[in-house]
């Protein structure tokens, strides 16, 4: 969130001022990273199989973003009487985008992870901005050395095919091309569901490798005590979410949408009990298949910003929690 309040004379509305994630401030100099999280963009949808678009979901997201930025010192939650996004709790950057060579798959996952990689090096959390979901195989192969993970996937689509045709690294292969590298150790794969699921043997494949997969009946069945009782602790946490887990009658703009999904807290209080939990540690996010030209109304790439924005509220505001404690307990009486 900005923190050019008031008292500095701007009202700064959201129509005012350059589109980056929240207002944060920008950070092109990969190389002087100086923050809590990194915002990146990674404006690729070469791997969608129908409708593209989510090229544009960066810039879509960035700019609905805005409308949670109004230079506030913070972002009250009446329900749980915190200030979250405050400066105190966490610094965000954003970082543009990784390049994007058009035609070029290979070259554009290298510049991804290439990114990704940055920005761990500099000790600074990464959420990413797809772009279809084929750009979380580069980004989650930037964790390499830094396991073990264990992948939290919000998704309509399981997303485990091997090769098709040749093609590995398309949007249908990402979780499973992350399975596949020694820092992942298991997933937790949630809004998987009827026609837009994938046949048996990627679902045995699936489990093969460590996945547990529920469809977003078992997890209103389950509830978010029950879902989290299925999720590893005292582990690294990373979470992957496709819009297209969510309902489409509130994310219409998606390149392939899937009807009985997700609704907005469903996901959020989920992702609020695992930042919660003290043992585990959230250490990336990306949000992907976001393309705005579906969506006249803009409320897909509002939902977008609004999930990743009180996500990352939460996050940090339990690290503040935790470094505090921490704090107290070495300070002399």
């Amino acid at each position: 969130m900005s923190n050019n309040g008031y008292e500095s004379g701007r009202l700064n509305l959201p129509f005012v001022g350059h589109c980056t994630f929240g207002k944060a401030p920008v950070c092109t100099d990969w190389d002087a990273l100086d923050a809590d999280v990194a915002v990146l963009g990674v404006p690729n949808d070469m791997g969608t199989q129908w409708r593209s678009g989510a090229r544009f979901g960066p810039r879509g997201i960035r700019e609905a973003s805005t409308l949670f930025s109004f230079g506030h010192a913070g972002a009250y939650d009446h329900e749980d009487d915190v200030m979250y996004l405050t400066a105190s709790d966490v610094r965000m950057v954003d970082v543009g985008d990784a390049d994007i060579v058009h035609t070029d798959m290979e070259t554009s996952n290298q510049n991804t992870e290439y990114a990704v990689r940055k920005i761990l090096d500099a000790g600074v959390m990464p959420v990413v901005l797809g772009g279809d979901h084929s750009v979380h195989a580069p980004v989650i192969k930037a964790f390499e050395g830094r396991g073990p993970i264990h992948i939290i996937h919000f998704d309509a689509h399981l997303d485990f095919v091997d090769e098709r045709h040749g093609v590995r690294y398309g949007h249908g292969n990402p979780l499973r091309r992350a399975s596949e590298m020694n820092h992942i150790v298991g997933m937790t794969q949630m809004g998987i569901r009827n026609v837009s699921s994938s046949n048996r043997d990627d679902y045995q494949a699936a489990h093969d490798a460590g996945s547990k997969i529920l469809s977003v009946r078992d997890v209103r069945r389950l509830g978010v005590e029950g879902v989290l009782a299925l999720i590893p602790q005292n582990i690294n946490y990373y979470i992957t979410i496709d819009i297209d887990g969510f309902d489409p009658s509130i994310a219409p703009g998606t390149g392939t949408p899937s009807h009985g999904g997700f609704l907005y807290y469903e996901v959020l209080e989920i992702i609020q009990a695992l930042a919660k939990r003290s043992k585990g540690n959230i250490v990336g996010m990306d949000l992907v298949e976001v393309a705005p030209v579906y969506d006249p109304t803009g409320m897909t790439s509002i939902l977008a910003a609004q999930l990743l924005l009180n996500s990352i509220g939460f996050i940090f505001h339990e690290r503040g929690k935790v470094r505090a404690a921490a704090e107290s307990e070495t300070t002399p009486a």
